[in-house]
């Protein structure tokens, strides 16, 4: 049995042997791959794109999906080990891996961090501890990583650009009013430095690095394939050449949980917002964000509703890409 929680244990050719497939897929949606098996969907945060792609994929493949909001339609769930639930929390996430792997094939979640304690919300535990009791596949829909997302952002830049390897793939941090989650952050620069591209992370400066892991995640994979990974604070020369834009704000990890101090320093950096100017400095690049974006504040209307802008291709692809990924657990288990 394989679980999907973060592709850093799937390696390129499994990713890319998922992306051909999701290629298929979209070329005849409806195939009875999952046909008389039933996917439980546990949201612990709000979702438009990811419960709208998991329902229909599922039913595209002839399963059932079964959707669940704990603390909402089911029971508020506790998930340290030991604990004495004498708090909100009503049922231990052993009871429900073991329950839902009963009735389900698959189990699938979104649980952003609680935003305390980096040093705690790092270690991902919600879902390791599903995943650690579950007897059926696990599939991340966004924690610490979005591995899903991942999928969809690599198929959509080769269906534009063929052969990534060695293109200029620039991560760039941009504004938002908000601090918020290092997920797609964290996935763009494993995946994109997965798949062979030279990757400039740019960011206003060092407080806005990601987290270590992914940093040197990034750092590994780059040399494999013989680049190196890049961090810049410079918006000129980040921008210069680049063949690829991913627009995406995160809060700064030294402020985790102490949003206010940080909000005066993240409100210097407005100018980070991805606009006609910057664009005309790369090579005619492709732009994309994983969605939901702000318009006017991550990136101009301009670049957004440009023929380069590729965001909602990105996102049909989650649809396809995801069919793939389960039909493979499947394959697995």
């Amino acid at each position: 049995m394989q679980h999907f929680l973060t592709t850093e244990s799937w390696s390129q050719q499994s990713l890319q042997e998922m992306i051909n497939f999701a290629k298929e897929l979209k070329k005849n949606k409806f195939q009875p791959l999952l046909k008389n098996k039933s996917v439980a969907l546990l949201f612990f945060n709000p979702s438009l794109r990811t419960r709208t792609s998991f329902e229909l994929g599922v039913h595209q493949l002839g399963g059932q999906a079964v959707v669940l909001q704990p603390g909402k339609d089911a029971w508020p769930i506790e998930f340290e080990l030991g604990s004495i639930m004498d708090g909100d929390t009503e049922e231990h996430i052993k009871e429900v891996a073991e329950v839902l792997s009963a009735y389900c094939d698959m189990i699938a979640v979104r649980a952003f961090p609680k935003f305390q304690n980096w040093q705690e919300d790092r270690q991902d535990k919600l879902i390791k501890s599903l995943a650690k009791f579950s007897t059926v596949p696990v599939i991340n829909m966004e924690t610490i990583t979005h591995p899903c997302q991942e999928l969809a952002h690599i198929m959509a830049l080769q269906e534009n650009m063929g052969d990534l390897k060695g293109k200029k793939y620039v991560l760039t941090w941009t504004y938002h009013p908000k601090p918020l989650n290092t997920a797609v952050a964290n996935s763009s620069l494993m995946i994109a430095s997965k798949f062979g591209m030279d990757v400039t992370l740019l960011c206003p400066n060092e407080d806005y690095l990601l987290d270590e892991h992914y940093m040197e995640l990034g750092q590994t994979y780059s040399s494999h394939h013989g680049n190196r990974l890049t961090v810049s604070h410079d918006i000129n020369s980040a921008y210069e050449g680049a063949d690829v834009i991913y627009a995406k704000s995160w809060g700064a990890l030294p402020y985790f949980g102490q949003w206010e101090k940080e909000k005066p320093i993240r409100d210097q950096y407005k100018h980070f917002i991805v606009d006609e100017e910057k664009m005309a400095k790369t090579n005619n690049a492709l732009f994309s964000h994983c969605l939901p974006m702000r318009r006017n504040i991550k990136a101009t209307d301009a670049v957004i509703d440009s023929a380069n802008c590729i965001a909602i291709q990105e996102a049909e692809n989650r649809l396809h890409a995801q069919k793939s990924m389960m039909t493979s657990l499947m394959n697995y288990s």
